[in-house]
């Protein structure tokens, strides 16, 4: 594993449950990812996208293979050390965005830094460099209700990429977002990725992902597909339909 990969799942399986009632999630998948790459993850449902975000982050753990991230192997590590990789090196966009209601949006920005043990003003500092990247310096003491979902999107995206963090992760990102903050999103997302971080978004949107680097299409927890450099519109829907 060379020094700019950031992200590396080397043969991961996914098992979840035992048995007769035993499903598996991802077989045998392969995927590295390096700085100032963008990497689309696209499927059907149930293809097993959103558990590879999640053992990628480390919020899930493989049933087998090995998932390194900035060149730290993830398996064994201790709770402590594991949350520590995922503060530390890792930021997430949930579908949900995840923001706490009675937390500013400078404030659920600054939470991760703080709990990583940056001083109040330090976090604080940080926040509102990574919300003015995202263009919301205006609203940064404002709640999430107060805001639209766009806004919302952006402020999760802010909390993501806060600080040190070089691996940015997003599940459907834009999925509530009409088609201009869509990409707008995608736009920042990219922009931070050739800043040297590395992305993983899963999307479901064949206009997105040419944002991206590579695609990965995946079916039934396989890697069915993985295309080159800026792939168009076209090329993604025929890999989706093999």
């Amino acid at each position: 594993m060379t020094a700019d990969v950031l992200l590396s799942m080397r043969d991961v399986s996914r098992v979840h449950g035992a048995g007769a009632a035993a499903v598996q999630a991802l077989r045998g998948v392969t995927v590295e990812v390096a700085a100032g790459e963008l990497l689309a993850v696209m499927g059907p449902s149930g293809s097993g996208k959103s558990t590879l975000l999640n053992l990628a982050g480390g919020l899930d753990t493989a049933t087998s293979g090995e998932v390194f991230v900035e060149g730290t192997l993830l398996a064994g590590l201790s709770r402590a050390k594991l949350a520590a990789v995922r503060r530390r090196s890792v930021g997430y966009v949930f579908q949900e965005l995840n923001l706490i209601p009675a937390l500013t949006a400078a404030e659920n920005v600054a939470l991760p830094r703080e709990l990583d043990g940056a001083n109040a003003r330090t976090a604080r500092a940080q926040a509102m460099q990574a919300l003015a990247e995202v263009g919301l310096a205006d609203v940064a003491d404002r709640f999430p209700d107060e805001l639209s979902g766009g806004q919302q999107q952006r402020v999760a995206i802010a909390r993501a990429v806060v600080g040190p963090r070089r691996l940015v992760l997003a599940d459907e990102p834009t999925g509530a977002l009409d088609s201009v903050t869509g990409e707008d999103v995608m736009r920042l997302i990219r922009g931070r990725c050739e800043a040297g971080a590395a992305g993983v978004v899963v999307t479901h949107d064949v206009q997105l992902a040419g944002w991206a680097d590579r695609v990965v299409f995946l079916r039934d927890g396989r890697v069915v597909d993985d295309t080159g450099r800026r792939p168009e519109p076209d090329a993604l829907l025929g890999g989706a339909t093999r």
